[in-house]
């Protein structure tokens, strides 16, 4: 068993001892969070919803993100990713969200935004919190320790605590 399925079996195992759902807002990730959880048996008890917002436009119809903010900050920013993980909450009525914007590559990057940057956020009702990580490698590997990080928060936030340390 490789260690995103792994963590998704765990995390799983914890929500479904909590009674709680969970939902992700992905865009760089394309889905691998939600696919991810939906490898184990039974996610159905626990996993509520998923929304790939590939596209700015598709964050504000579909998680509420205000369109404004694409100008200001960009898709790959603190503000964006909270805003897709509160919407992601909100929309799905789900206890724990898990939000991913980023710049998987080979090509997107900036110099204030290399390839490998990508925005995580996270959130247990009122609770909430972001973290931006830059990951070595190449597309594939920039998204597969997108969705493993995504998962390694999503377990310290069911178990009670904060999902940037560790």
């Amino acid at each position: 068993m490789d260690s995103i399925t792994r963590l998704a079996e765990q995390l799983g195992a914890q929500l479904h001892g909590l009674g709680a759902q969970v939902s992700t807002a992905e865009s760089c990730t394309g889905g691998g969070i939600a696919e991810a959880i939906t490898r184990i048996p039974g996610s159905s008890a626990w996993f509520e919803a998923g929304y790939i917002t590939y596209s700015n436009a598709q964050k504000s119809i579909q998680l509420g993100v205000p369109a404004e903010l694409f100008a200001q900050v960009g898709a790959v920013s603190q503000a964006v990713v909270e805003a897709m993980v509160q919407g992601a909450q909100q929309h799905s009525g789900a206890r724990f969200a898990v939000a991913v914007s980023g710049v998987a590559g080979p090509d997107g990057g900036s110099p204030e935004k290399p390839v490998g940057t990508v925005w995580l956020a996270w959130a247990d009702g009122e609770r909430l919190f972001s973290q931006r990580c830059l990951f070595p490698g190449n597309r594939g590997e920039v998204r597969r320790q997108t969705v493993e990080r995504a998962l390694q928060g999503l377990l310290r936030l069911a178990a009670g605590e904060n999902p940037l340390q560790g």
